[in-house]
């Protein structure tokens, strides 16, 4: 009877796999070089779209072999584990039930947003680059030279991303190139 309990209570190893991925996707996104470097701000928005877009990276790599059943079940965990992260850090922060839904909602929508325009923008680093303006420096003034480095990194890491296997992604073994 316990250990139908502890089954019950205790995550998949599919599950476990995309908690580990997250946390290796969110190791990525605190390097300084997105604050110091490419003048992301080191703000909860700004950290937000760092995590988007390494999660972008995750997701672009596993479309490829979404036909997977354990791949499909990845990304959606994955997806989960990101927002009861927001809804963790949004509780820290000291909101109150009710205006965590709403925020993790809005959360929810900025991040499907995102993830949609940088699939249409994947390829081409001027409108990439148009992208992160809108939507990680929101429209700020930011050099040229930090927007073009940011999309470089991104198209840079699609393709490590790509010749990686997915079940070591899955593993949380991801090598992020800088």
């Amino acid at each position: 009877m316990l250990q139908k309990l502890k089954q019950f209570f205790s995550p998949s190893a599919v599950q476990q796999q995309a908690f580990d991925a997250y946390v290796r996707v969110v190791e990525q996104s605190r390097q300084p070089v997105f604050y110091r470097d490419w003048k992301v701000e080191d703000t909860l928005d700004g950290r937000f779209d760092v995590v988007i877009l390494h999660m972008f990276l995750i997701f672009v790599r596993c479309e490829r072999e979404i036909e997977r059943e354990e791949v499909a079940s990845f990304v959606r965990y994955l997806s989960e584990a990101s927002f009861a992260d927001m809804d963790r850090n949004l509780r820290e922060m000291g909101a109150g039930d009710t205006g965590v839904g709403i925020r993790v909602k809005n959360m929810a929508q900025a991040f499907y947003g995102r993830l949609k325009i940088y699939r249409q923008a994947a390829g081409n680093e001027t409108v990439l680059g148009d992208a992160l303006r809108r939507n990680v420096y929101r429209e700020k003034e930011v050099a040229a030279e930090a927007v073009a480095s940011l999309a470089a990194y991104i198209g840079r890491n699609m393709e490590s991303l790509r010749r990686q296997p997915v079940d070591a992604l899955m593993q949380g073994t991801i090598v992020f190139s800088g």
